[in-house]
């Protein structure tokens, strides 16, 4: 290890590293608030592509901006560069000179970024970059975001009128005042279910405006005489002019628009952390680490996620087991008993039957990062470099990696380090909950799983492998997609009628009798190995049928080639979820 012959030089040398990386953030905070700002105009313009192509964008700019960081210090730093004395130093400058800045937390998120990459750090290492379980966002945050409240002086509707028209657009309002009775219709419904008559007091909106895909939101909260409601308004910019599209006033409500299912919001926020309290506060069952993600701050999400396991690993005994349902053969998975989510890494070897490589697996989950997720695609957080205590493993668990993760997990002492692996929330696979649901909810699961298909569909994603273990069940009862190894666009597949048999012998034939090529599907056959008793099939059938005739699929990537845009909603399922063209 290099030392510094002159502790004032070495002192500068690290003074000025920290103050390189606190420069290189803040270029990349503000390449990312400007992607996001692009919003509101995109918005007004309809430009759909554009909104996608600023998802992907910025999506990218936190690895090219730590990758470019990491080469100018190794360039300024010279054979120094790895030098864990000198980064300690500057680890302590770095924490002193962000204390003033807006979410510090952030800050020591990249500098750890650069330090592990820089390093090859496995596990973590606490000289050299800020340990996440001391790493709390919302520590310190003594001041509420940025929000507008809109008073009740004697009128509902004049106040709905004054919040709507806060709104700024260069798109005229369609039908203004139609927007207005919606509001209000809704608002009304909800307070007449919740059998409460005590007026409204106002209602307080975060000041910037949420953006996500195709629609603007105004995100916050109605105060009444002892009670407060989440809300969350939906608008919409058709041919005509804007329209209020939804109104959503419960929890489970929003907190489906909040989804880790969708894609990030695009908003511009001054101090994230901020916005991250007022959410919690309406979504109180959201955890901390879902609610950075999908403001766009996906870093600073898995950051929070790591602090979150390992904080639950500190205060239980909770072992890692076999996850539930079937056995993967592309992922071995487990997952934590008492803990909201599952561990995935890719087997070294696949069976034949699987005709796909490692490179082409992590390629599928890097797409469906930057995809629109639609509501039914699961966010999955790729991890490197991890390492837990061995004793929290299961006999099975440990065996299964070790056996058939040799390339990605080894055992050292007493840790297992699992060099790459992905983390999801957990979810209840479709065919168990099949097993032990109520009839009812089976005949909901099963109209929710062909509405995943279709809407997948629509965002140009073909599932590839339908079979029931590959879709779970949420909380709120929405059925999700979450295995990725042959998933693929829709456009790049030949969606063909089965041949017609030339013979008695063809049709008895165990293979087939016609020639099939890799990216042909036959969606006729799909209802075939589902494994729905006769009623759950006659179910599916009268929901989804058109989803089996390939001449469904063809029509849709004639509309994807074309360049429409089909609309998939994050609205709850109580309102009527339509697939329509923009």
């Amino acid at each position: 290890m290099a030392t510094a012959e002159n502790p004032a030089d070495d002192t500068a040398l690290a003074q000025q590293c920290a103050g390189a990386v606190i420069d290189a953030f803040a270029r990349y905070n503000a390449d990312f608030r400007a992607v996001t700002r692009r919003a509101p105009e995109r918005f007004d313009s309809r430009d759909w592509p554009g909104v996608q192509a600023d998802v992907v964008e910025r999506l990218d700019l936190y690895t090219q901006s730590v990758n470019s960081t990491m080469e100018a210090l190794v360039r300024l730093l010279g054979p120094r560069a790895r030098d864990a004395v000198l980064w300690r130093n500057a680890k302590e400058h770095f924490a002193a000179g962000i204390q003033s800045l807006p979410d510090p937390e952030f800050l020591k998120t990249f500098f750890s970024s650069i330090t592990r990459r820089l390093f090859g750090t496995i596990g973590v290492d606490a000289d050299i970059e800020f340990i996440a379980l001391d790493l709390d966002p919302l520590r310190g945050v003594d001041r509420q975001v940025d929000t507008i409240i809109y008073e009740n002086r004697g009128s509902l509707e004049l106040l709905v009128e004054e919040m709507l028209g806060g709104f700024r657009s260069r798109t005229p309002w369609r039908d203004f005042d139609g927007s207005v009775e919606h509001v209000l219709t809704d608002l009304f419904l909800c307070l007449q279910r919740m059998g409460e008559k005590r007026p409204v007091r106002a209602i307080e909106l975060i000041r910037p405006v949420f953006y996500q895909m195709t629609r603007a939101y105004l995100v916050g909260r109605i105060h009444g005489e002892g009670y407060t409601l989440p809300m969350a308004i939906a608008i919409r910019n058709g041919r005509r002019g804007i329209l209020v599209d939804a109104v959503m006033l419960r929890e489970t409500d929003v907190s489906i628009l909040f989804s880790y299912t969708r894609s990030y919001f695009h908003v511009d926020l001054e101090r994230v952390a901020e916005a991250v309290v007022f959410l919690r506060a309406i979504m109180p069952r959201k955890p901390v680490s879902e609610l950075f993600t999908v403001l766009g701050r996906a870093k600073q999400g898995k950051t929070e996620r790591f602090r979150e396991i390992f904080r639950h690993l500190e205060d239980t005994d909770d072992r890692f087991v076999v996850a539930p349902g079937d056995k993967g053969l592309v992922m071995a998975c487990f997952t934590l008993s008492d803990f909201d989510v599952v561990f995935k890494v890719i087997r070294d070897h696949f069976p034949e039957v699987k005709n796909v490589r490692r490179e082409e697996v992590m390629a599928k989950y890097d797409l469906v990062f930057k995809h629109d997720r639609a509501g039914r695609l699961v966010d999955a957080q790729e991890f490197k470099r991890m390492r837990f205590p061995r004793e929290r493993f299961s006999p099975e668990v440990l065996a299964e990696l070790l056996g058939e993760c040799a390339m990605t997990v080894q055992l050292e002492g007493d840790y297992v380090t699992v060099n790459h692996m992905y983390i999801e929330r957990k979810m209840t696979p479709l065919n168990l909950f099949l097993r032990s649901a109520t009839r009812e909810q089976c005949e909901q699961a099963v109209i929710e799983y062909g509405q995943a298909i279709r809407e997948l569909a629509y965002t140009n994603i073909f599932a590839g492998d339908l079979l029931l273990k590959n879709f779970g069940v949420t909380r709120n009862g929405r059925v999700i997609f979450y295995d990725y190894d042959e998933l693929c666009r829709v456009t790049d597949c030949r969606f063909r009628d089965v041949p017609e048999a030339e013979s008695y012998e063809d049709e008895m034939r165990a293979e087939s009798w016609f020639y099939i090529a890799e990216n042909d599907v036959f969606p006729e056959t799909f209802i075939n190995f589902l494994g729905f008793d006769p009623h759950l099939k006659q179910v599916f059938l009268e929901a989804h049928g058109d989803i089996l005739e390939a001449d469904w699929w063809r029509q849709l990537q004639e509309r994807i080639t074309k360049g429409e845009v089909v609309e998939v909603l994050p609205y709850h399922s109580h309102r009527v979820r339509v697939a329509s063209s923009l």
